[in-house]
């Protein structure tokens, strides 16, 4: 099978090796190209994680920025000073027990994200509007591969927004 939906093509692609599930959340491993280790991630520490890995790299600028009424110092570097320790295809070389996913947020507008996330297993893309649709394809489609009969599928190609096949 081809792989055409399988790049990662942003410097802020990042992507999510899911291991297992455990109480309703995923457990597993985040990979960017500017780091050589994994992120271990549990669930919603996922998000915190993305935040702090886009806040770094300056990219996608946020919309809005937080606000605070106490004096708080940022320390966020931009992408120029930081190199890049891991090419394209040593990120697309990793894989998850149950999934995998490349995760490619184009814009943080509306106090969330919007982009694109690929279903590696099965060379699927879909775009989402905010992180609670990311998260909710995710969960679909960890569903479908957990009980292997085909529920949940469905979700992911056709309730979910619109499909790019390739």
């Amino acid at each position: 099978m081809e792989r055409s939906q399988c790049y990662i093509g942003a410097p802020n692609g990042a992507v999510l090796c899911v291991d297992r599930v455990w109480r309703d959340q995923f457990i597993g491993r985040l990979y960017h190209s500017y780091s050589s280790e994994a992120l271990r991630v549990e669930g919603m520490q996922l998000l915190f994680e993305l935040e702090r890995f886009y806040d770094a790299i300056n990219f996608p600028y946020p919309a809005t920025n937080q606000r605070t009424f106490q004096h708080v110092k940022r320390n966020i570097r931009s992408k120029e000073g930081k190199e890049k320790k891991m090419s394209e295809d040593e990120l697309l070389s990793k894989h998850g027990d149950l999934g995998t996913f490349i995760i490619r947020v184009q814009h943080r507008q509306n106090s969330s994200w919007q982009g694109r996330i690929t279903w590696m297993d099965k060379n699927e893309t879909i775009h989402f509007r905010s992180i609670w649709e990311m998260i909710k394809l995710i969960a679909s489609a960890l569903d479908t591969v957990s009980e292997q009969e085909g529920y949940g599928e469905e979700s992911w190609t056709q309730e979910q927004g619109e499909q790019i096949t390739g």
